[in-house]
């Protein structure tokens, strides 16, 4: 076994790879970019050598950076993790010409399947079921939509040394298919450097269906379980489970035979991963395969009970396959959700920013978090945006997505914009629950995974004003007890007010709109019931507040969910999906400065629109200075008082966080002498 490995990878899996390294008792080295010098893979190593500048291709993806760094540690093996240069036959050559081992297949069998017509070509002659299409050398127009024409519409176009979606073009009718093909042409040159296409038949309702294979250098292979990774974004996967579900014992053996045989024939060692489409119909058809360890490999750790990590390690290092086929076994069932920054409502476009707060799901043996980041880390623009993945097990499917749900509203991310109330969303509906999958699943149901429309607004906007009500009073009554005077009414929110009704009013932003709220505390001996009037409906409302956890009542309803606030901007989560709402400060659209003094400031994360008022010059109380659209609405910020804006601190476009200045105020000194 080897004594020390680098791992030419950063983020969740190099520290992937330390960890079971670390349990084997083999020392770590890392490797980071000047963006990374300060990241969890960094620390966790037993050594780090800086290998260039942030860019990947200028670091990450530089080879013989990365021998480099290997050979100056006098490390015997390079782990490449997955992406990057985990593909890389090139890479495999010269870590084999420095007598250094690479962790992962032979160079050759990463040359067979990095070409998609090639592997369809392998995977023809090995009998392995293939999509009908066209896999040729000859990319002629002409010829290729000939193909399409025979074998009838829809057809997919795919980039034959494509990969992550690009290059990828689903075509409907023939006169749509010379625009496709010359775009996704363009966009695989652009990627790829190679413009080459095949053209398969396009199954309208396929599950992607995966087989984990693992193969010894003594010529044994086995297939460990399947993983259903049909839910997918931009053909990227975001949900993977295991097993799948719906599929015979028969299929199952099927896929898993004809995976192994697809490793077989281009003699595989190592783990790797065997893709395919499967039909309504139980037929299922190859896809790729792809020649290193997957992103969402820790699903079918937790049915196997096996570490893949540690699989790898050994039989790169010449031992044989620690187990047979038939010493294999799956238990429960486990789900993976990628938890990235990007905003969904936004075509899931990556977000970046700081991790101002993290808090994650406590682990347990049914619970994992897989990760690279910690508390006041930046996710960058340079790199891919994924921050976890969070990996549940239980005894059957029900079990563990409801593991799932509970987690994800556990997990607690401030500084930037997540996809975890979308995860949320489609982790509790009912398509998801019933095991409705198939490639196209986040399109088909969009309303239930962004609108959420079962939430009525008037009940959402009760629990949000509730939730803000209860907050404000627990926050008070701390207040009151540093303080000695518990009872006092001076340090009470209720908008006291001798012989005359406790009413407090509130705005709030839901739904891309401005909600008013009046809430007249009642008077009962329980100190958190209100009346609230919302759009003229009148709705009885009590509750608690305990650690974020709010138990409502509204109108005799009673419920529970879980709010966790990040950045001003509130995610509430319950039974019927999860929404989100914020509370729009006074400051917001009536008076630009801060109610503390000083410039005004952002309540919640926006993004500025347009500045209105000309640097240096005058203006008057109330003159529009900028508009910020938070929450999907426009807002004002107009001057307290009069006086000279001398700064702008933020352009139009750009993001601002919750209580961040956004301009040099300097009011009249008549104004403030007043």
């Amino acid at each position: 076994m080897f004594n020390k490995i680098l791992i030419a990878n950063r983020g969740e899996i190099a520290c992937r790879v330390i960890r079971t390294a670390r349990h084997m008792g083999i020392k770590t080295v890392a490797v980071y970019s000047d963006a990374d010098k300060h990241a969890l893979h960094v620390t966790l190593a037993d050594e780090a050598v800086w290998i260039g500048p942030a860019p990947a291709r200028e670091s990450y993806l530089c080879g013989d950076k990365v021998l480099e760094a290997a050979l100056r540690t006098g490390a015997q093996a390079i782990h490449p993790g997955y992406g990057f240069l985990s593909e890389n036959a090139e890479f495999c050559r010269a870590c084999e010409a420095a007598n250094i081992v690479f962790i992962g297949p032979p160079a050759t069998a990463v040359e067979a399947m990095g070409s998609k017509s090639a592997a369809k070509r392998i995977m023809a002659n090995a009998n392995v079921p293939l999509v009908p299409g066209y896999h040729g050398d000859d990319q002629s127009p002409a010829l290729l939509r000939q193909h399409a024409d025979d074998m009838g519409y829809p057809v997919l176009l795919k980039a034959v040394a494509g990969g992550g979606g690009k290059g990828m073009r689903q075509v409907w009718s023939g006169d749509e298919f010379s625009e496709a093909l010359e775009a996704a042409q363009r966009e695989s040159l652009s990627s790829f450097g190679n413009s080459d296409m095949l053209v398969e038949k396009y199954l309208t309702q396929p599950r992607h269906v995966e087989i984990q294979v693992f193969c010894d250098s003594h010529g044994q292979g086995i297939y460990l379980s399947e993983r259903d990774c049909s839910v997918q974004r931009r053909h990227q996967k975001v949900m993977e489970e295991a097993p799948a579900p719906n599929v015979s014992l028969e299929v199952r053996r099927q896929m898993g035979e004809a995976a192994v045989q697809a490793a077989s024939a281009i003699d595989y060692e190592g783990a790797g991963t065997v893709e395919f489409l499967l039909d309504s119909d139980g037929s299922f058809y190859f896809m790729e395969m792809n020649t290193r360890l997957q992103v969402e490999h820790p699903v079918t750790e937790m049915v196997t009970g096996i570490d893949l990590v540690e699989w790898q390690l050994r039989i790169a290092a010449g031992e044989p396959l620690p187990l047979g086929q038939h010493q294999v076994t799956v238990t429960g069932h486990a789900f993976e959700a990628r938890i990235y920054a990007e905003d969904p409502d936004q075509d899931f476009m990556p977000a970046t920013g700081v991790l101002k707060f993290l808090q994650t799901p406590m682990e347990s043996p049914h619970v994992r978090v897989d990760t690279g980041v910690r508390q006041g880390d930046e996710v960058s623009i340079y790199y891919d945006p994924m921050i976890a993945k969070l990996i549940v097990w239980g005894e059957d499917r029900a079990q563990a997505l409801q593991r799932l749900t509970v987690a994800l509203t556990q997990y607690r991310i401030a500084g930037l914009t997540t996809n975890i109330d979308f995860l949320y969303n489609l982790a509790t509906s009912e398509p998801f629950a019933q095991a409705d999958l198939d490639t196209g699943f986040i399109q088909k149901h969009r309303a239930l995974l962004f609108l959420n429309p079962s939430i009525d607004e008037h009940e959402a906007v009760a629990l949000a004003a509730l939730y803000l009500l209860l907050a404000q009073a627990n926050q008070a009554q701390i207040l009151a007890s540093q303080h000695g005077e518990p009872d006092s009414p001076w340090h009470g929110t209720s908008a006291w007010r001798m012989n005359e009704p406790h009413v407090q009013h509130l705005q709030l932003s839901y739904r891309d709109q401005a909600w008013e709220v009046s809430a007249e505390k009642n008077p009962t001996k329980n100190q958190d019931s209100f009346t609230l009037t919302i759009a003229e409906k009148n709705l009885q409302v009590s509750g608690t507040l305990n650690n974020g956890e709010l138990s409502a009542d509204i109108n005799g309803f009673k419920q529970k969910l879980v709010v966790a606030e990040h950045d001003g901007i509130y995610s509430a989560y319950q039974n019927q999906g999860a929404f989100q709402f914020a509370r729009i400060s006074p400051d917001l659209g009536e008076v630009g400065e801060d109610s503390r003094g000083g410039n005004p400031r952002a309540p919640m994360n926006g993004t500025i629109v347009a500045l209105l008022a000309e640097v240096g010059t005058r203006v008057d109380i109330n003159t529009p200075l900028l508009v910020m659209e938070a929450m999907k609405m426009e807002h004002t910020i107009r001057a307290s008082r009069a006086g000279q804006v001398r700064e702008f601190y933020y352009q139009a476009g750009d993001l601002v966080t919750g209580e961040a200045e956004l301009l040099d105020f300097h009011a009249d000194s008549a104004e403030v002498a007043s």
